[in-house]
């Protein structure tokens, strides 16, 4: 038989903040990036919150940091990161509704643009099936600020998902998905059930047009 799943974004989902917020800060702390580096990010944002650069463009930003770093680097403290910064973020009234799938016996996947080191604790902690992410790229045994295939998100999201539903047996019809930006859309239409948390103006019109339940953080 076909099994249902829950597919959950992490930033401004399951998380109430992006999650680049928290993390440049840490790393600035610890001598990761320069200040120039987070000012550089932060102006950024600005056009991306306002929707005139895209998610993608923000991601391939993001990933400039990473050029010539090792990967173990940033694995090494990657749980305390989550334990000490990202998980007293987690929004409670999301985490009820991972925990009411995970009682109805659903497939649990966390899908996220974000990066596989960062998001691996995240999964192991709340108990998810799955992580549909975006992987960073090696090379020489250092990190080039690229990406390993494609950024998780808007379309890719999608793809991975019918990926893995083929893989594991999913329902999508059947299946609930969860996301707050308009780059979440392919991965909504994809199944029976979406609900989107704390949209953006762009996918509360599409949720108010569709009829998709619209969520709080608490």
């Amino acid at each position: 038989m076909k099994r249902t799943a829950a597919f959950f974004d992490f930033d401004k989902t399951l998380l109430t903040v992006e999650s680049a917020k928290p993390g440049l800060r840490y790393l600035y702390e610890r001598g990761e990036v320069t200040f120039g580096f987070v000012l550089s990010i932060m102006f950024a944002n600005v056009f991306f919150q306002r929707h005139l650069i895209s998610e993608k463009k923000m991601g391939l930003l993001m990933l400039r940091l990473y050029r010539g770093k090792l990967l173990e680097k940033f694995e090494m403290h990657a749980v305390e990161f989550y334990n000490d910064r990202l998980k007293p973020l987690l929004a409670r009234n999301i985490l009820s509704c991972v925990e009411e799938h995970r009682q109805k016996g659903h497939v649990l996947v966390l899908v996220s643009g974000s990066v596989r080191y960062f998001l691996r604790p995240v999964v192991e902690d709340l108990g998810f099936d799955h992580l549909l992410c975006t992987d960073l790229e090696v090379k020489n045994g250092l990190l080039t600020g690229k990406t390993e295939g494609r950024i998780c998100i808007d379309i890719e999201k999608r793809i991975q998902v019918e990926k893995l539903a083929e893989q594991e047996n999913l329902d999508l019809f059947a299946s609930y998905a969860y996301g707050n930006h308009q780059s979440d859309i392919p991965l909504l239409d994809l199944v029976g059930h979406a609900f989107v948390v704390k949209p953006t103006r762009p996918l509360k019109k599409t949720a108010l047009d569709r009829g998709w339940p619209i969520l709080s953080f608490a």
